[in-house]
């Protein structure tokens, strides 16, 4: 009996023919999701689905955080419509995607919900050549879709007349027992798109869950497909980890499943240095900390120049010695320029990170090594005053705030003096947020043509005024934030 569960789990019953399966349903009285948990304008899609005749599913994702008592980040919604008809249903709405076509429905203050048509199984997915990514836009069945999802947690449906959850591929136990496990054969699925390495390891880091044997297995194989990724796709994935407040374990999985070094392969030699890899494990804890604490409190995160420098300090270390020798001025300076290139010649390449990332992280990373030389040569009661307590010349370069903030990522990471986030903002709503990125005309004419655009610097540190001091040697203080600078907290002497 067993084994017949485990052949069913690694999709060899699966794929023999997935409409004759039998889903599991599972009513409202056993598991917790209510329907005053779901967004009202999903609810509002959903019930407009099945007054014109169509059947409408809460899919993936959403399901998946609301059983686990997270607030989703989307709300994703799966149906038998057809993208025209979902188009004539909801006039506010346009088509999107390449490989499959999908809707996205709008709703004053800039929202977008995405609905998809349900997909079917690819002829080059679970049974088909071993190609990597190839088409699928064909429509299908429930049971179809939930079998070419990735993973089991990820492909349960919730249809809000019965509320029931539907499950074709035993992820309701999965979830409730806390296991990661892919939809069918994990080798079969890797091969054909092996970002799911990424995302498996993803999931299991975010809710503390366990990777089933197989999958695991499989990643372990086949952890060097990645490079037959697109760039950017990996890149994408990669910054998802980074904010997602669990990189720490995140990296811990990675490390030992050979994924780490395939996506940042300038790492194989450093990380044979048990002291390169204690530094960046902190440095990954750190960052989870500042993350979930800025979040918390409604402050911008850092930009994503900011987390890849960090993740580069040890290799930067490791190669160049350029925060345990001290240099001086131009001696310092060259190493902006080595390090670009060497970034330009690697990651840059296999990340596709753009040229002015490149430049940022070069920057950051040397004008560190500046500040901490500068640091060191203080008395020891210089060193336990406050963190204003830098050189006048140094206080006026452009860099220094900026710096300053990664300095003290740094010592976070090294010595455990806590970087401290405001406690509140001025941003931008998630409305806001999402207006920007809808077509002009998806919008509506009524609304509120959103402010111009402008990038929010990282979460600041605690810092004090220096009061008296000129305008020319002040720091710049955010003008929409009370005291502020760059977003963060001022503190009063």
């Amino acid at each position: 009996m067993r084994e017949k569960v485990e052949k069913k789990r690694q999709g060899k019953e699966i794929k023999k023919n997935p409409q004759q399966d039998t889903a599991l349903r599972i009513p409202a009285s056993e598991h917790p999701i209510t329907l005053d948990m779901i967004d009202p304008d999903v609810l509002f899609i959903l019930e407009t689905l099945g007054k014109a005749g169509f059947s409408g599913y809460l899919v993936g994702g959403g399901v998946r955080d609301l059983y686990l008592g997270k607030k989703p980040k989307d709300f994703d919604i799966s149906t038998n419509a057809r993208p025209g008809q979902i188009r004539k249903l909801f006039p506010r709405s346009n088509t999107i995607g390449r490989r499959f076509r999908l809707v996205q429905v709008f709703f004053d203050g800039g929202k977008a919900i995405e609905v998809s048509t349900l997909r079917s199984l690819s002829e080059h997915d679970l049974d088909g050549p071993a190609a990597v990514l190839a088409p699928n836009n064909t429509f299908g069945t429930l049971s179809e879709d939930a079998c070419r999802r990735d993973l089991t947690i990820n492909s349960l449906f919730y249809e809000i007349e019965n509320q029931t959850i539907i499950d074709y591929v035993d992820g309701f136990n999965d979830l409730k027992n806390g296991i990661i496990r892919v939809v069918g054969n994990p080798e079969h699925r890797f091969i054909h798109d092996p970002v799911r390495m990424m995302r498996a390891i993803r999931h299991a880091a975010r809710n503390n869950f366990t990777i089933e044997k197989q999958t695991w297995k499989a990643i372990l194989q086949h952890a060097e497909k990645l490079n037959l990724c697109p760039t950017s796709r990996l890149r994408d994935e990669l910054l998802k980890d980074l904010y997602s407040g669990s990189s720490a374990a995140w990296f811990h999985s990675t490390i030992e499943a050979g994924v780490y070094t395939t996506l940042l392969p300038i790492y194989k030699k450093p990380l044979q240095k048990t002291k390169s890899l204690e530094l960046l494990h902190k440095i990954f804890k750190t960052i989870d900390r500042v993350n979930n604490q800025c979040v918390q409190n409604g402050v911008h995160r850092q930009k994503d120049f900011f987390l890849i420098a960090l993740m580069l300090i040890p290799w930067a270390e490791h190669n160049y010695q350029l925060y345990s020798v001290f240099r001086k001025g131009a001696q310092l300076f060259k190493f902006t320029r080595i390090i670009r290139e060497e970034l330009d010649n690697t990651i840059g390449r296999s990340l596709n990170l753009r040229r002015s990332l490149r430049q940022e992280v070069s920057n950051l990373l040397v004008n560190l090594a500046l500040l901490i030389h500068t640091r060191n040569g203080k008395t020891t009661e210089e060193k336990k005053m406050s963190p204003d307590n830098w050189p006048n010349w140094l206080r006026k370069k452009s860099y220094f705030q900026k710096t300053l903030l990664f300095y003290q990522f740094y010592q976070e990471a090294t010595t455990g003096e806590v970087v401290v986030p405001e406690q509140k903002a001025d941003r931008p709503s998630e409305e806001q947020e999402q207006q920007k990125q809808i077509p002009k005309k998806g919008r509506k004419k009524s609304c509120v043509k959103p402010e111009k655009e402008t990038t929010p610097e990282p979460a600041n540190i605690t810092v004090k005024e220096d009061v008296g001091q000129n305008r020319r040697g002040r720091v710049a203080f955010a003008p929409n934030t009370k005291g502020g600078i760059f977003g963060f907290r001022k503190e009063l002497s």
